[in-house]
Protein backbone atom coordinates (compact mmCIF):
# COMPACT_ATOMS: atom_id res chain seq x y z
CA UNK A 1 0.00 0.00 0.00
CA UNK A 2 1.73 3.15 -1.23
CA UNK A 3 1.66 6.53 0.64
CA UNK A 4 -1.09 9.46 -0.74
CA UNK A 5 -0.34 12.61 -1.53
CA UNK A 6 -2.76 15.73 -1.26
CA UNK A 7 -1.43 19.03 -2.13
CA UNK A 8 2.11 17.83 -0.98
CA UNK A 9 0.91 16.61 2.29
CA UNK A 10 1.67 12.74 2.51
CA UNK A 11 -0.37 10.19 4.34
CA UNK A 12 0.66 6.82 5.06
CA UNK A 13 -0.95 3.61 5.50
CA UNK A 14 -2.80 3.52 8.35
CA UNK A 15 -2.53 7.20 9.50
CA UNK A 16 -5.50 9.89 9.71
CA UNK A 17 -4.65 13.18 9.26
CA UNK A 18 -6.57 16.33 9.03
CA UNK A 19 -5.09 18.17 5.97
CA UNK A 20 -5.93 21.31 4.99
CA UNK A 21 -6.69 22.45 0.92
CA UNK A 22 -5.87 25.79 -0.22
CA UNK A 23 -8.49 27.59 -2.18
CA UNK A 24 -8.31 31.21 -2.57
CA UNK A 25 -7.95 34.38 -0.45
CA UNK A 26 -11.02 36.42 1.26
CA UNK A 27 -11.75 40.65 0.82
CA UNK A 28 -9.91 40.73 4.38
CA UNK A 29 -6.67 38.91 3.17
CA UNK A 30 -7.91 35.40 5.19
CA UNK A 31 -6.86 32.45 3.57
CA UNK A 32 -9.96 30.14 3.13
CA UNK A 33 -9.01 26.44 3.26
CA UNK A 34 -11.33 23.94 2.67
CA UNK A 35 -10.46 21.09 5.54
CA UNK A 36 -10.52 17.17 4.99
CA UNK A 37 -9.79 13.85 6.81
CA UNK A 38 -7.95 11.51 5.64
CA UNK A 39 -8.11 8.08 7.08
CA UNK A 40 -6.21 5.17 5.39
CA UNK A 41 -6.29 1.56 6.79
CA UNK A 42 -2.77 -0.30 7.17
CA UNK A 43 -4.33 -2.73 3.98
CA UNK A 44 -5.26 -1.89 0.46
CA UNK A 45 -8.67 -0.72 -0.22
CA UNK A 46 -11.16 1.11 -2.30
CA UNK A 47 -11.02 5.01 -1.29
CA UNK A 48 -15.04 6.40 -0.34
CA UNK A 49 -15.73 10.61 -0.08
CA UNK A 50 -18.06 11.65 1.74
CA UNK A 51 -18.80 15.85 2.03
CA UNK A 52 -20.66 17.74 4.12
CA UNK A 53 -22.05 21.47 3.70
CA UNK A 54 -21.97 22.20 0.32
CA UNK A 55 -25.04 24.07 1.50
CA UNK A 56 -23.39 26.03 4.09
CA UNK A 57 -26.69 25.84 6.02
CA UNK A 58 -26.86 22.12 5.87
CA UNK A 59 -24.99 20.90 9.25
CA UNK A 60 -26.46 17.70 9.66
CA UNK A 61 -23.84 16.90 7.08
CA UNK A 62 -20.71 18.36 9.47
CA UNK A 63 -21.91 16.52 12.56
CA UNK A 64 -22.37 13.14 10.79
CA UNK A 65 -18.95 13.58 9.41
CA UNK A 66 -17.78 14.23 12.89
CA UNK A 67 -19.28 10.66 14.12
CA UNK A 68 -18.41 9.17 11.36
CA UNK A 69 -14.62 9.93 11.85
CA UNK A 70 -14.67 9.06 15.66
CA UNK A 71 -16.57 5.55 15.44
CA UNK A 72 -14.79 2.80 16.78
CA UNK A 73 -15.50 1.10 13.34
CA UNK A 74 -12.87 2.93 12.54
CA UNK A 75 -10.35 1.91 14.49
CA UNK A 76 -9.47 -1.84 13.87
CA UNK A 77 -10.11 -4.27 9.93
CA UNK A 78 -10.16 -0.98 7.91
CA UNK A 79 -9.50 -1.07 4.55
CA UNK A 80 -8.72 1.45 2.00
CA UNK A 81 -9.06 5.02 2.59
CA UNK A 82 -11.80 7.33 4.06
CA UNK A 83 -11.77 11.12 2.87
CA UNK A 84 -14.29 13.17 5.18
CA UNK A 85 -14.72 16.77 4.26
CA UNK A 86 -17.39 17.94 7.13
CA UNK A 87 -17.43 21.58 5.19
CA UNK A 88 -17.10 22.29 1.92
CA UNK A 89 -18.51 25.40 1.46
CA UNK A 90 -16.51 27.25 4.40
CA UNK A 91 -17.66 31.16 4.03
CA UNK A 92 -21.24 29.54 3.84
CA UNK A 93 -20.87 28.35 6.44
CA UNK A 94 -19.26 30.64 8.61
CA UNK A 95 -22.04 33.04 7.37
CA UNK A 96 -25.01 30.30 8.53
CA UNK A 97 -26.10 30.85 4.90
CA UNK A 98 -27.03 28.48 1.95
CA UNK A 99 -25.11 30.01 -0.16
CA UNK A 100 -21.66 31.51 -0.76
CA UNK A 101 -20.84 35.30 -0.37
CA UNK A 102 -21.56 36.33 -3.94
CA UNK A 103 -25.39 33.95 -3.46
CA UNK A 104 -24.20 31.59 -5.67
CA UNK A 105 -25.09 28.35 -5.19
CA UNK A 106 -21.72 25.96 -5.09
CA UNK A 107 -23.88 22.85 -5.96
CA UNK A 108 -24.23 24.62 -9.29
CA UNK A 109 -20.73 25.58 -9.86
CA UNK A 110 -18.97 21.85 -10.71
CA UNK A 111 -16.58 21.40 -11.76
CA UNK A 112 -15.28 24.70 -11.00
CA UNK A 113 -12.16 26.44 -12.01
CA UNK A 114 -9.23 27.49 -11.07
CA UNK A 115 -9.40 30.98 -12.28
CA UNK A 116 -13.07 31.66 -11.10
CA UNK A 117 -15.42 32.75 -8.34
CA UNK A 118 -14.82 31.81 -4.49
CA UNK A 119 -17.30 28.91 -5.69
CA UNK A 120 -16.00 28.08 -8.56
CA UNK A 121 -12.33 27.09 -6.79
CA UNK A 122 -13.88 25.63 -4.24
CA UNK A 123 -15.63 23.19 -6.46
CA UNK A 124 -12.36 22.82 -8.64
CA UNK A 125 -10.16 22.32 -5.82
CA UNK A 126 -12.47 19.37 -4.73
CA UNK A 127 -12.76 18.11 -8.13
CA UNK A 128 -9.23 18.70 -9.05
CA UNK A 129 -7.68 17.19 -6.08
CA UNK A 130 -9.85 14.58 -4.31
CA UNK A 131 -12.56 13.18 -6.71
CA UNK A 132 -9.80 11.20 -8.83
CA UNK A 133 -8.86 9.28 -5.84
CA UNK A 134 -12.08 7.88 -5.01
CA UNK A 135 -13.80 4.99 -5.73
CA UNK A 136 -17.04 6.32 -4.28
CA UNK A 137 -19.06 9.67 -3.21
CA UNK A 138 -21.67 10.38 -0.49
CA UNK A 139 -22.80 13.79 -0.78
CA UNK A 140 -24.75 14.93 2.85
CA UNK A 141 -27.72 16.99 2.37
CA UNK A 142 -30.76 18.49 4.20
CA UNK A 143 -33.79 20.32 3.17
CA UNK A 144 -33.83 24.07 2.96
CA UNK A 145 -34.71 26.36 5.93
CA UNK A 146 -38.02 25.53 7.73
CA UNK A 147 -38.42 22.82 5.53
CA UNK A 148 -37.37 19.47 6.78
CA UNK A 149 -37.10 15.86 4.68
CA UNK A 150 -37.59 12.30 5.80
CA UNK A 151 -34.43 10.44 5.59
CA UNK A 152 -33.69 10.05 2.08
CA UNK A 153 -31.28 9.06 -1.32
CA UNK A 154 -31.63 10.54 -4.22
CA UNK A 155 -29.52 8.74 -7.25
CA UNK A 156 -29.30 9.17 -11.22
CA UNK A 157 -31.57 7.01 -12.77
CA UNK A 158 -29.74 3.94 -14.44
CA UNK A 159 -26.89 4.18 -12.58
CA UNK A 160 -26.65 0.67 -11.44
CA UNK A 161 -23.60 1.04 -9.73
CA UNK A 162 -24.92 4.36 -7.27
CA UNK A 163 -28.19 1.83 -6.77
CA UNK A 164 -26.63 -0.42 -5.11
CA UNK A 165 -25.06 1.79 -2.99
CA UNK A 166 -28.12 3.23 -2.50
CA UNK A 167 -29.91 0.20 -1.56
CA UNK A 168 -26.97 -0.49 0.83
CA UNK A 169 -27.00 2.60 2.58
CA UNK A 170 -30.78 1.48 3.70
CA UNK A 171 -32.36 5.04 3.42
CA UNK A 172 -36.31 5.11 4.57
CA UNK A 173 -36.85 6.25 0.00
CA UNK A 174 -34.51 6.03 -2.90
CA UNK A 175 -35.63 9.10 -5.63
CA UNK A 176 -34.40 7.97 -8.56
CA UNK A 177 -34.26 11.13 -11.09
CA UNK A 178 -32.07 13.28 -13.78
CA UNK A 179 -28.83 15.33 -12.38
CA UNK A 180 -29.02 18.93 -12.93
CA UNK A 181 -25.47 20.12 -14.29
CA UNK A 182 -23.53 22.05 -12.07
CA UNK A 183 -24.12 19.56 -9.15
CA UNK A 184 -21.17 17.25 -7.52
CA UNK A 185 -23.80 14.48 -8.77
CA UNK A 186 -22.89 15.84 -12.44
CA UNK A 187 -19.32 16.05 -11.95
CA UNK A 188 -19.09 12.44 -10.38
CA UNK A 189 -21.34 11.09 -13.43
CA UNK A 190 -18.74 12.34 -15.20
CA UNK A 191 -16.02 10.34 -14.40
CA UNK A 192 -17.89 7.39 -13.82
CA UNK A 193 -17.49 7.54 -10.26
CA UNK A 194 -20.52 6.21 -8.28
CA UNK A 195 -22.39 8.87 -6.05
CA UNK A 196 -25.58 8.75 -3.66
CA UNK A 197 -26.99 12.05 -2.28
CA UNK A 198 -28.34 11.75 1.35
CA UNK A 199 -31.09 14.44 2.31
CA UNK A 200 -32.61 14.33 5.68
CA UNK A 201 -33.59 17.04 8.28
CA UNK A 202 -33.97 20.81 7.77
CA UNK A 203 -31.53 23.84 8.05
CA UNK A 204 -29.58 25.08 10.58
CA UNK A 205 -31.14 22.04 12.96
CA UNK A 206 -29.27 19.35 14.36
CA UNK A 207 -31.53 15.99 14.81
CA UNK A 208 -31.24 12.94 16.25
CA UNK A 209 -32.59 10.78 13.63
CA UNK A 210 -31.07 12.59 10.24
CA UNK A 211 -27.78 12.38 12.24
CA UNK A 212 -27.73 8.46 13.30
CA UNK A 213 -29.62 7.51 9.88
CA UNK A 214 -26.75 9.28 8.38
CA UNK A 215 -23.72 7.33 9.54
CA UNK A 216 -25.46 4.21 9.63
CA UNK A 217 -25.60 4.89 6.34
CA UNK A 218 -22.23 5.55 5.43
CA UNK A 219 -21.00 3.11 7.61
CA UNK A 220 -23.01 0.27 5.67
CA UNK A 221 -21.52 1.67 2.11
CA UNK A 222 -18.06 1.27 3.36
CA UNK A 223 -19.61 -2.36 4.21
CA UNK A 224 -20.71 -3.07 0.85
CA UNK A 225 -17.10 -1.54 -0.51
CA UNK A 226 -15.53 -3.92 1.49
CA UNK A 227 -13.74 -1.60 3.54
CA UNK A 228 -15.56 -2.82 6.91
CA UNK A 229 -16.45 -6.49 7.84
CA UNK A 230 -20.07 -6.81 5.89
CA UNK A 231 -23.36 -7.36 8.46
CA UNK A 232 -25.10 -9.52 5.64
CA UNK A 233 -28.10 -9.58 8.65
CA UNK A 234 -28.65 -6.23 8.43
CA UNK A 235 -28.19 -5.04 4.78
CA UNK A 236 -31.00 -7.67 3.68
CA UNK A 237 -33.04 -6.18 6.18
CA UNK A 238 -32.95 -2.45 4.85
CA UNK A 239 -33.21 -3.83 1.14
CA UNK A 240 -35.97 -5.23 2.36
CA UNK A 241 -37.51 -1.99 3.36
CA UNK A 242 -36.43 -0.20 0.74
CA UNK A 243 -38.51 2.37 -0.99
CA UNK A 244 -37.54 3.33 -4.52
CA UNK A 245 -39.87 5.96 -6.39
CA UNK A 246 -38.79 7.01 -9.79
CA UNK A 247 -40.68 11.00 -9.65
CA UNK A 248 -41.86 13.23 -6.73
CA UNK A 249 -43.78 16.84 -7.04
CA UNK A 250 -44.50 19.81 -4.38
CA UNK A 251 -48.28 20.49 -3.22
CA UNK A 252 -48.41 24.38 -3.43
CA UNK A 253 -50.73 26.39 -1.25
CA UNK A 254 -53.48 27.93 -3.61
CA UNK A 255 -53.96 30.81 -1.68
CA UNK A 256 -51.85 32.47 1.40
CA UNK A 257 -52.62 32.55 5.16
CA UNK A 258 -51.76 30.65 8.23
CA UNK A 259 -50.77 26.87 6.86
CA UNK A 260 -51.62 24.28 8.95
CA UNK A 261 -50.13 20.53 8.48
CA UNK A 262 -52.12 17.20 9.04
CA UNK A 263 -49.84 14.87 7.28
CA UNK A 264 -46.62 13.36 8.70
CA UNK A 265 -43.59 12.98 6.56
CA UNK A 266 -43.25 9.28 5.90
CA UNK A 267 -47.33 8.71 5.36
CA UNK A 268 -48.87 7.50 2.67
CA UNK A 269 -50.91 9.99 0.55
CA UNK A 270 -53.63 9.37 -1.78
CA UNK A 271 -55.22 11.32 -4.62
CA UNK A 272 -58.32 13.22 -2.79
CA UNK A 273 -56.58 13.19 0.88
CA UNK A 274 -56.45 16.80 2.91
CA UNK A 275 -52.79 17.27 3.62
CA UNK A 276 -53.25 20.15 5.74
CA UNK A 277 -54.71 23.65 5.75
CA UNK A 278 -54.64 27.26 4.62
CA UNK A 279 -56.42 29.63 7.29
CA UNK A 280 -57.12 33.66 6.64
CA UNK A 281 -55.41 34.83 9.96
CA UNK A 282 -58.64 37.68 9.35
CA UNK A 283 -60.93 34.64 10.09
CA UNK A 284 -62.30 34.96 6.54
CA UNK A 285 -62.14 31.46 4.83
CA UNK A 286 -60.04 28.17 5.69
CA UNK A 287 -58.56 26.32 2.51
CA UNK A 288 -58.08 22.89 2.13
CA UNK A 289 -54.61 21.50 0.39
CA UNK A 290 -55.31 18.67 -1.55
CA UNK A 291 -53.26 15.83 -2.72
CA UNK A 292 -53.67 15.38 -6.62
CA UNK A 293 -51.59 12.20 -6.78
CA UNK A 294 -50.61 9.32 -4.62
CA UNK A 295 -47.59 8.84 -2.58
CA UNK A 296 -45.34 9.15 -0.02
CA UNK A 297 -44.95 12.39 2.38
CA UNK A 298 -41.10 12.91 2.07
CA UNK A 299 -40.75 16.38 2.82
CA UNK A 300 -42.73 19.20 4.37
CA UNK A 301 -42.47 23.03 5.26
CA UNK A 302 -42.45 23.72 9.00
CA UNK A 303 -43.39 27.41 8.55
CA UNK A 304 -46.60 28.25 9.59
CA UNK A 305 -47.07 31.03 7.08
CA UNK A 306 -47.56 30.52 3.13
CA UNK A 307 -48.09 32.82 0.08
CA UNK A 308 -50.22 31.64 -2.86
CA UNK A 309 -47.64 29.30 -4.87
CA UNK A 310 -45.42 28.12 -2.08
CA UNK A 311 -44.36 24.84 -1.53
CA UNK A 312 -45.94 22.75 1.43
CA UNK A 313 -45.93 19.08 0.48
CA UNK A 314 -43.28 17.36 -1.53
CA UNK A 315 -44.76 13.88 -2.52
CA UNK A 316 -42.70 11.15 -3.92
CA UNK A 317 -44.83 9.34 -6.29
CA UNK A 318 -45.34 5.29 -5.07
CA UNK A 319 -47.89 2.82 -6.73
CA UNK A 320 -48.63 1.36 -3.27
CA UNK A 321 -48.24 4.14 -0.35
CA UNK A 322 -49.59 1.89 2.23
CA UNK A 323 -47.48 -0.28 1.51
CA UNK A 324 -44.25 2.00 0.93
CA UNK A 325 -45.33 3.90 4.23
CA UNK A 326 -45.04 0.27 6.36
CA UNK A 327 -41.67 -0.32 5.13
CA UNK A 328 -40.73 3.42 5.99
CA UNK A 329 -41.84 2.49 9.29
CA UNK A 330 -40.06 -0.64 9.42
CA UNK A 331 -36.82 0.63 7.75
CA UNK A 332 -37.06 3.47 10.99
CA UNK A 333 -37.47 0.70 13.56
CA UNK A 334 -33.93 -0.44 13.83
CA UNK A 335 -31.52 2.91 13.08
CA UNK A 336 -31.19 3.89 16.69
CA UNK A 337 -29.38 0.10 16.97
CA UNK A 338 -25.81 2.01 16.68
CA UNK A 339 -24.15 0.92 20.14
CA UNK A 340 -24.69 3.36 22.99
CA UNK A 341 -20.67 3.65 23.41
CA UNK A 342 -20.32 4.65 19.35
CA UNK A 343 -22.90 7.27 19.51
CA UNK A 344 -21.52 10.20 20.30
CA UNK A 345 -23.42 12.84 21.85
CA UNK A 346 -26.97 12.41 20.67
CA UNK A 347 -28.74 15.31 20.27
CA UNK A 348 -31.92 15.63 21.54
CA UNK A 349 -34.39 16.79 19.38
CA UNK A 350 -36.39 14.99 16.72
CA UNK A 351 -38.04 16.83 14.09
CA UNK A 352 -40.77 14.44 13.44
CA UNK A 353 -42.43 13.59 16.85
CA UNK A 354 -41.30 16.69 18.21
CA UNK A 355 -40.49 15.39 21.40
CA UNK A 356 -37.52 17.29 23.23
Amino acid sequence: MKELEIQGQVIQPGERKLIGLQVGITTTHEPVTMRAWVIRGKTDGPTLMVVGCIHGDEINGAEIVRRLINSGSLKSRFKGTLIAVPIVNVPAFSNRSRYLPDRRDLNRLFPGSPKGSLGGRLAHVLTSELLPLCDAVVDLHTGALNRANLPQIRVTAGDEESLALAEAFGPSVTLTAGTQAGTIRAACNAVGIPVILYESGEALRLDTPSIRFGKRGVLAVMRHMGMLPKRPAAAKKRAKHAVVCAKGYWERAQVGGLFIPLTALGKAVRKGDVLGFIADPLGDYEEEVIATQTGILIGRTNEGQADEGDALFHIALARYPNMAAKKIVQSGEGFPDIPDDDDDHPVHYDPYTDVI
